[in-house]
């Protein structure tokens, strides 16, 4: 008899570590590091802007992506523990463009 009033106890602790353990790994999950690429691209059109668009988001990694058309460039934030900038611009070499690593360091000055 006494071991049935413990159960409902027992159950409500295994009920809160669960959920502290599921909250601490949704933590973790949106902290993981990513990083961020800046290519020239010689795109010419919209058509050249929508294929890399459409294309370069289901590259392995790859979280985000912005093309801007006017001043040329594919800018990419990617996990690095899933690609590397090699992989990326391979991948954007693949559609049939010129592709040049731009360092956004030398941009910034």
């Amino acid at each position: 008899m006494k071991l049935i009033r413990w159960i409902p106890l027992f159950f409500f602790l295994l009920t809160g570590l669960v959920t502290l353990n599921a909250q601490e790994s949704k933590k973790q999950q949106k902290t993981k590091k990513t990083e961020e690429v800046t290519f020239a691209v010689n795109m010419n059109c919209h058509n050249c802007q929508a294929k890399i668009e459409k294309n370069l988001p289901w590259e392995k990694g790859v979280k985000d992506i912005k093309v801007d058309l006017k001043k040329k460039t594919v800018k990419v934030d990617y996990d690095p523990s899933k690609t590397t900038e090699d992989k990326l611009k391979e991948s954007i070499e693949k559609l049939s463009f010129t592709v040049e690593k731009i360092d956004t360091k030398e941009e910034k000055k």
